[in-house]
């Protein structure tokens, strides 16, 4: 007796939208961290420039400068990063994007019923 199993992806997975659903979260995490401003604020990185120890990277503190424009603090955003407005708006506009997309399949399915 041999077992067989399906293979390809599950369908529940092709509906899943993965990428809204990471920005979206991204997008909550960072507003409910707390700004670098404040003293209990614990830094821990990812970057693996800062984790060998060099002291500037591209994108170090763009983060806590999107955690800022996030707070509506503006000019310490800016002091962290100059992208962090631009990619707040970049981010927003690829939520949209993407929410729109995931309803029109949805219109779209529902119709064909």
């Amino acid at each position: 007796m041999t077992l067989k199993f399906k293979r390809g992806n599950p369908k529940w997975l092709k509906r899943f939208p993965l990428e809204l659903i990471f920005w979206i979260a991204a997008m909550m995490f960072l507003a409910m961290a707390k700004p670098a401003a404040h003293p209990e604020a614990i830094h821990f990185t990812f970057c693996p420039l800062a984790n060998l120890g060099l002291s500037w990277c591209p994108g170090c503190g763009l983060g806590r400068a999107v955690t800022h424009v996030l707070h509506g603090n503006i000019r310490e955003s800016f002091n962290y990063h100059w992208l962090g407005i631009p990619a707040v708006l970049i981010i927003s506009y690829r939520i949209v994007t993407l929410a729109g997309y995931e309803r029109n399949k949805l219109m779209n399915k529902r119709k064909e019923k």
